[in-house]
């Protein structure tokens, strides 16, 4: 019986806040804001949370994170 497996190349791993803090070079406190207000990409694991970069990029390209106004006063 032969078995299908996914290549470890193809599955992206998941991101810990604090790498996501410096790929995109801002505070925990910032991306806590998104994630509650600007409705960044992210998974709430035990009392972690969890992120996929490819997923950030998008959020980031679709303007999720535009300086536009403080993350605290979007709605």
């Amino acid at each position: 019986m032969e078995v299908n497996s996914v290549s470890e190349t193809n599955i992206e791993k998941w991101s810990t806040l604090k790498e996501v803090q410096e790929y995109l070079g801002v505070g925990r406190e910032t991306i806590l804001q998104w994630i509650a207000k600007r409705n960044m990409p992210a998974y709430k694991v035990g009392r972690l949370w969890k992120f996929k970069l490819s997923e950030v990029d998008e959020w980031i390209r679709s303007g999720g994170a535009a300086d536009n106004s403080d993350p605290a006063d979007a709605k």
